[in-house]
């Protein structure tokens, strides 16, 4: 239960800023069991900090924290039901308990954010109660940072190898693709191979340059059964910023199913990436394999009509490189392609077997072979070409 006070008595060397706003241009400082409660706007271009009490921020709507200074508080209190709206940076000494309204700091990594300095902590944070945008932390090797967006809590858990000395993350609800909040974009189709799918539904930006690991959850808006069909699939991906693309974090940890879990990442230096998201494995090594014991006889009539006009083997496109041959009946090589993706129409791309090339060849049975280096798969079968 959230335990909270609503201080209504003011006391502060400060003038009125067009009667909406307190404002501080001298020196103000809390001693211990004081409690002072804002419920209106606060403006600080002095110094506002080693404070031993509790400051509230409470009103039923909307408060903002403005000024050309930060401050550094001890206890605080948020119940800003519209919400406390950060245009510069207030640092926590202690304890910050969430009540009610979120925190809405910078979205775009800037100094405007919730900053929890040595030792401080936090409680209370909820779906309708966390940091909108950026939160910071200072010299912690474990850490919760209670962010989301306007309707969810989406928590990051950091776990360091070593101390960081300072770390800071912000969850978005938009697709890494162009989201609206954040000035940088990461396509979801440039990966490496070892990934399969990405998601194109959130991610996460976290700044710290500490080996560390993190556990991240997902809920039915995740909506992961888009990209996944089984759990263990699931991994954790970050955007490089050394090659431009996704790259995978790892799944050393889970728990869940496709509707709602958790997942634990390998160790990594997040310097090293500029956002986080789920991402797929490809398809694991057996699974080409055990849906495809055979890849069967195929027929194509390459007339244009539409059907069956190419040679096409299904999801051929997520097993890796490959290597297709097709020989006549008589034995004769009549196509040979590296990295086939669908594209034999019954014309002959080998220069010296075939005249009259652009004609294509007789109507007839051939006989094709694949291999999948990657997978260490090899299939072998007929195709009947139709004139």
């Amino acid at each position: 239960m959230k335990k909270y006070i609503f201080i209504s008595f003011l006391i502060i060397k400060s003038t009125i800023w067009a009667q909406s706003a307190l404002y501080n241009g001298g020196t103000f400082q809390l001693h211990e069991n004081a409690n002072v409660g804002f419920h209106t706007d606060l403006i600080n271009d002095g110094v506002f900090n080693q404070n031993t009490g509790l400051v509230g921020f409470y009103n039923e709507g909307v408060l903002f924290f403005q000024g050309t200074q930060s401050i550094s508080l001890f206890d605080t209190e948020f119940a800003a039901q519209g919400n406390l709206f950060l245009e510069n940076t207030i640092n926590i000494g202690n304890n910050a308990n969430f009540i009610f309204g979120n925190v809405n700091a910078s979205q775009e990594n800037v100094n405007s954010t919730l900053n929890f300095e040595v030792n401080s902590f936090f409680t209370g944070e909820a779906n309708d109660s966390k940091v909108i945008g950026f939160t910071s932390v200072n010299e912690v090797t474990t850490f919760s940072f209670p962010i989301g967006d306007e309707e969810q809590l989406r928590s990051l858990v950091l776990n360091s190898t070593s101390v960081s000395e300072f770390a800071n993350a912000a969850y978005f609800f938009e697709s890494p693709n162009g989201p609206n909040s954040y000035n940088q974009t990461f396509d979801i189709d440039t990966k490496i191979r070892d990934i399969g799918f990405i998601t194109n539904n959130e991610f996460w930006v976290l700044n710290n340059d500490t080996a560390s690991n993190i556990t991240v959850s997902w809920n039915l808006r995740s909506d992961l059964a888009q990209i996944a069909t089984v759990v263990e699939d699931i991994i954790l991906v970050g955007w490089s910023k050394v090659s431009n693309q996704w790259t995978s974090l790892g799944n050393t940890d889970f728990a869940g199913d496709l509707n709602e879990g958790f997942i634990t990442s390998d160790t990594f230096n997040p310097a090293d990436y500029s956002a986080i998201t789920f991402g797929t494995r490809p398809l694991p090594l057996d699974t080409f394999a055990t849906n495809n014991p055979t890849l069967g006889n195929y027929f194509i009539s390459p007339n244009e009509d539409g059907t069956n006009d190419f040679l096409i083997f299904d999801n051929l496109e997520d097993t890796g490189p490959n290597q297709l041959f097709i020989f006549n009946s008589l034995g004769q090589k009549v196509f040979q392609m590296t990295n086939y993706t669908n594209e034999f129409n019954g014309v002959s791309n080998i220069d010296n077997f075939v005249i009259n090339r652009e004609l294509g060849l007789e109507e007839g049975i051939y006989y094709y072979a694949l291999s999948l280096f990657d997978l260490n798969l090899s299939y072998q079968g007929f195709l009947f070409l139709d004139r």
